[in-house]
């Protein structure tokens, strides 16, 4: 078996400026395939508008991208094996700045949305790699900063991509949310090309899983556009929903019934037998489901409610990052110190503290009540994403690390859209609820009812106007009830997941790196 790129080769671990300049090729390969996910986000009616389709049909521009990647992301051990883990790296970063070029150069929705479909699969690898990569030539010691930094650039490029994409959308043109990567990828292939060339790991010539790859394709294709798609199309009541959940759900479990009989999988399901893989993967993908969930209904309601603007309510949520990027490799130097669940369980409590105070927000909230809670998550990012991926990755051989990266990054990104899915529907079907309930209590003979009617004559305003200014409050109100539901329950999630972490067992050597 083989034990890893530089052990195979005979090559030493990178030193010095050979290393840092690894780190930063590698990270901001990984911060640029993250930061697209929801960097088009924010600029799709822009995209619609100036392609002369519906906001609905511009939505297909996320969909294509976040279909093709979920596919390849649990392919990437299978890949890496075949054509060897440097060479499969450089290549998908090398078509991923060319497919951005053509997004950035498409004159028809038809055009950007085959070519956001080409960039997510050739993306697929890019971050999986990275952390491999980045393992396979650090020293031993000094794996869990590897990790850290690793972590550090997966989690906060979703922050900022709304910010960023949002930006150059209003002060340049769309296009420029695409031309950015082709600078950013470049200097990560030629970097990565000139220090690895000659440090690639062993291939072999191993047999197409020809079901398989057919069965995941179908399945989580099916199920990823189920999940961007279902809250614009009512869930259940569409038939394009339901046929869509049917061969997601059949398809996917005869995988799983495939994938653990064949010789050579396509997708090692394998790896979730192993304790430390399962739980970490489980509280991994707990935990981002709750984070990326209130990152997405947070802005949602300060635009609703408060009258933000799309660049503010990016402003809300964006202090995440700035305990995120200094804590990170603070804890991955410190961590092998401490037992990783323990840092795991003041991670997942402090994000379970800025979910209940968030879930008693009210309509008066200023900004700073607002980015309090999500600086302080900051703390609970370091301490929660960099030692859980250590558990994920402890006690595995070197040749299994790109299939394990690639599959705890495939539930993670189901995780995200998932948590995307359900946020939506739950904070707009709560609201509904809310609503109902407060309405009930808006009658001429209320004491509160008299004195807002009051109140508003007072000022001139009479006839129908009261009625819809009143019916305004209520929705205020009950948009606001509703985000303090979900903030509750993600308080709950994260509560689940403080328990969950217990249940992996020490010792957590570094990815790569067998336990003893």
């Amino acid at each position: 078996m083989a034990e890893g790129n530089a052990p195979a080769q005979g090559k030493p671990p990178l030193k010095g400026g050979a290393l840092a300049l690894l780190t930063a090729g590698v990270a901001l390969a990984t911060f640029m395939e993250v930061l697209d996910i929801s960097i088009v986000n924010v600029s799709v009616r822009t995209i619609a508008g100036n392609l002369g389709v519906s906001s609905n049909e511009g939505t297909m521009a996320i969909s294509a991208y976040s279909m093709a990647s979920a596919v390849m992301q649990p392919l990437t051990g299978w890949i890496a094996r075949r054509f060897g883990e440097v060479r499969t790296f450089s290549v998908s970063v090398m078509l991923f700045v060319i497919f951005s070029a053509l997004c950035g150069l498409s004159q028809s929705m038809t055009m950007l949305i085959v070519f956001r479909l080409c960039q997510g699969a050739v993306s697929g690898p890019m971050v999986p790699l990275s952390q491999t990569l980045l393992l396979n030539n650090y020293p031993v010691a000094k794996r869990p900063i590897a990790l850290a930094l690793w972590a550090m650039t997966v989690v906060v490029a979703p922050v900022f991509g709304p910010i960023l994409g949002g930006w150059i959308t209003d002060n340049y043109h769309w296009s420029w949310i695409f031309f950015i990567n082709i600078p950013v990828g470049a200097f990560a292939l030629i970097i990565t090309y000139v220090l690895l060339r000659d440090r690639e790991s062993k291939t072999a010539k191993m047999p197409i899983d020809a079901v398989g790859l057919g069965l995941l394709a179908i399945g989580v294709g099916c199920l990823q556009f189920m999940l961007d798609n279902g809250n614009d199309m009512d869930w259940f009541t569409s038939n394009t929903i339901v046929v869509l959940a049917i061969v997601a759900v059949v398809c996917l479990t005869f995988l799983v019934a495939w994938e653990l009989m064949h010789k050579n999988p396509v997708v090692e399901l394998r790896l979730l037998g192993r304790r430390n893989f399962f739980i970490g993967v489980l509280c991994l993908s707990l935990g981002m489901f709750a984070f990326f969930g209130g990152t997405v209904v947070m802005p949602m309601w300060v635009q609703e409610v408060l009258g933000y603007t799309a660049t503010w309510a990016g402003f809300v949520v964006a202090p995440i990052g700035l305990l995120a990027i200094v804590l990170s490799p603070l804890v991955g130097a410190f961590q092998s110190k401490f037992d990783l669940r323990l840092l795991n369980t003041i991670g997942f409590a402090i994000f379970a503290g800025a979910s209940f105070y968030m879930s008693t927000l009210s309509t008066l909230a200023p900004y700073g009540e607002l980015a309090l809670p999500r600086l302080c998550m900051g703390a609970g990012v370091a301490l929660f994403f960099v030692p859980v991926n250590q558990i994920i990755l402890s006690g595995l051989p070197d040749d299994q690390v790109a299939s394990a990266s690639g599959l705890s990054n495939f539930f993670r990104t189901l995780a995200g859209s998932i948590a995307t899915a359900v946020s939506t529907t739950l904070y707009s079907h709560r609201t509904t609820y809310h609503h109902a309930v407060l309405a009930e209590n808006v009658s001429q003979g209320s004491r509160a009812t008299s004195e807002y009617v009051e109140r508003f004559q007072s000022f001139g305003v009479q006839g129908p106007t009261v009625n819809a200014a009143l019916n305004r409050i209520v929705d205020l109100q009950a948009a606001t009830l509703a985000v303090n539901d979900v903030f509750w329950i993600f308080g709950l999630m994260f509560g689940l997941a403080m328990v969950a972490v217990w249940f992996a067992k020490p010792p957590f050597a570094s990815g790569g790196t067998p336990a003893h």
